[in-house]
């Protein structure tokens, strides 16, 4: 319905037809206030075309995508694989025309054992007719070339029906997210055409001889693009679902009254309670920083996956690892932060936040999904780590380090070169207010980003010291790089937030007086990070124990500059009654009449005496069947 809508607005003329690049679709989205089954046809399964295949196969898939003849998703974890994509089992065996394959060869996708099912893939479940398969490549000599992408058809474009040797299904009903239908999928040796090779930067040839095309270290990586900008969106989306959550629990702090002041006169609204703000206010602020780093990074992405597709302007491989590290981190940080502030965020509406009405329960197991997909939330860290491990070296070795200028890693390299030449940093700020500046604030947690990195380093080289392999002393240094990478994400978003905001200052779409909100909004932020991991920077002495003090103090003074513009802040996300889905939400603050509406409307009040009464109840109250008669014989 939604897309007949737009071909009958004309939504998408602008882009060639293209509903999904349409300046209008976000807002289609908004609209419709559920998340789609086609989701990551446009997510992951076109960008995948655009990155990965040719100019030939482009023109044949694009145009069917387009048209939404063929919808497709992105199939690569198996149920017995997630993470470890080296591990993948689906096999593509090429088989020549001479050998009983179709006319210029075939491929034989096949899923050999049980482990190789492919599982959780959003779409595949009842929708998708193709999906882009990662899958391992075994060429003409019967050499296994590693994980390559196969388009394979799933079900017919006529009548939806699976084609033969293709089992798909639905996985079942999940804790939330249920409009999207992950499922599995199983190959018994289908049969494809050799062309439905992603075949951009590697070729095979009607003969099955393999050769990969020639092109820069960082274009090979192009691949890599597509899950970054996967990423990019979740960190945006983050930002987004726990605005939801502040918005409707702010609205609510503000209607809800409890309390009585001194003289016995009005109640206060639960918002002015220092408490509350303490607990909704910094996720507030975290919902804002996430949407400008959001914002941010992907432009960034945008940018360089226009340079590399199109061969203009100069990226390089030390770039693209660099946006990879500062994606997984961010992506970890931001969707840890959120699903943890959904729930918070639940809870401090009291009792009425337990009701589905209120909005928040469907919101947070929705959005429960997203520590897990597109890399879970405890290995992320590795990613991050194996990037910025490389920058110590060559901090640590005098290297030319001009490759990192526009990298997010840049940040790092003042503190690593003090602290590798053991040079103590400390905090400049000299009173409570010089702990409110930003430029400071990030010079903090770029000294704490430094200072762990190099003991994820120190503690690998202690372990490689002490006789263990790199594979213990890696596995001794995880927990220590979760931190770091914590620490990593705090730099970069606030850098981010800093420059985004400036940017949109610049742009005019901010006016000063907005422009102070959104940085006092930045601060809390990062102040109560701080304050959350304090051990970080009392550790080494960076922060001292006064210096700690101001932090906490900066904390309670900035929740009392925000509280008055806390209804505005919300508001300013322009969330429909209708999106938030909750009567604890609602722009009119009318919550109790639409509360005990909700509860007029449940299923088990629609009868009188009720459900329960005439198998159960009644034996109780009418018949005696719990009447105490005096003390009977068991046998």
């Amino acid at each position: 319905r939604m897309v007949e809508i737009s071909r009958k607005l004309g939504i998408g003329d602008e882009c060639g037809g293209e509903i999904v690049a349409s300046k209008d679709f976000p807002l289609m989205l908004k609209a419709i206030a559920d998340d789609l089954p086609t989701a990551l046809h446009w997510v992951m399964f076109v960008p995948n075309i655009v990155s990965l295949c040719d100019e030939q196969q482009q023109a044949e898939w694009l145009p069917l995508c387009r048209d939404w003849k063929m919808i497709g998703c992105y199939a690569q974890t198996e149920i017995g694989h997630g993470s470890n994509v080296r591990a993948l089992e689906t096999t593509a065996t090429f088989v020549a025309e001479s050998q009983g394959g179709d006319r210029g060869g075939s491929w034989i996708i096949n899923s050999p054992t049980l482990t190789s099912t492919k599982a959780w893939p959003g779409s595949l479940g009842r929708t998708a007719n193709h999906a882009m398969v990662i899958a391992r490549l075994i060429d003409g000599e019967g050499i296994d070339r590693g994980m390559h992408n196969f388009l394979v058809p799933l079900r017919s474009m006529k009548d939806h029906k699976l084609l033969p040797g293709v089992k798909t299904g639905d996985l079942g009903p999940k804790i939330g997210y249920n409009t999207m239908d992950n499922g599995f999928a199983r190959f018994d040796h289908v049969k494809i055409p050799r062309r439905n090779m992603a075949m951009r930067f590697v070729i095979v040839d009607e003969n099955g001889k393999y050769s990969k095309k020639s092109v820069t270290d960082a274009t090979s990586k192009i691949s890599y693009i597509t899950m970054m900008q996967v990423r990019a969106y979740i960190v945006d989306e983050a930002g987004k679902n726990l605005a939801m959550a502040t918005t409707i629990t702010t609205r609510y702090s503000a209607v809800r009254r409890q309390g009585y002041s001194e003289d016995g006169g009005k109640e206060f609204q639960i918002l002015d309670y220092k408490q509350q703000q303490h607990r909704i206010l910094p996720l507030l602020a975290a919902s804002y920083c996430f949407f400008f780093t959001g914002k941010k990074v992907l432009e960034r992405l945008k940018n360089i996956e226009k340079q590399l597709v199109s061969g203009t302007g100069i990226i390089t491989k030390t770039e693209v690892a660099d946006i990879h590290a500062s994606t997984s981190s961010l992506k970890s940080f931001t969707t840890t932060i959120a699903a943890d502030g959904i729930e918070e965020c639940r809870k401090a509406c009291g009792g009425h936040g337990f009701l589905q009405c209120s909005g928040l329960p469907e919101l947070f197991t929705s959005y429960l999904q997203n520590p897990t997909v597109e890399g879970d939330n405890q290995m992320l860290p590795q990613q991050v780590a194996k990037v910025l491990l490389k920058l110590v070296q060559a901090v640590k070795d005098g290297q030319d380090l001009s490759s990192y200028e526009k990298c997010d890693a840049r940040l790092l390299i003042p503190s690593l070169q003090s602290i590798l030449r053991k040079k103590a940093e400390q905090c400049s700020a000299a009173s409570d207010e010089d702990l409110m500046d930003l430029d400071t604030l990030i010079k903090c947690f770029g000294h704490r980003a430094a200072r762990l990195l190099v003991g994820v380093a120190n503690n690998i080289q202690r372990c490689l010291s002490s006789g263990a392999s790199m594979e213990e002393a890696w596995n001794e240094s995880l927990i220590q790089m979760a931190r770091m990478s914590r620490g990593y994400s705090m730099l970069v978003l606030l850098t981010e937030v800093d420059r985004g905001i400036l940017d949109e200052f610049e742009r005019g779409t901010l006016r000063q007086a907005e422009v102070l909100v959104l940085k006092d909004l930045a601060r809390l932020f990062a102040l109560s990070q701080m304050e959350k991991d304090m051990g970080d920077f009392l550790e080494d002495g960076y922060l001292s124990a006064r210096k700690a003090s101001w932090v906490r103090l900066n904390v309670i003074k900035l929740l009392s500059i925000i509280r008055p513009n806390a209804v505005a802040l919300v508001d300013a996300f322009d969330f429909s009654d209708f999106r938030l889905k909750s009567v604890l939400g609602r722009f009119d603050g009318d919550v109790y009449s639409h509360l005990l509406e909700t509860s007029r409307k449940d299923p088990l009040n629609a009868t009188e005496p009720g459900p329960g009464y005439e198998p159960h109840l009644r034996r109780l109250f009418r018949d005696g069947a719990g009447v105490y008669t005096g003390t009977s014989s068991r046998l």
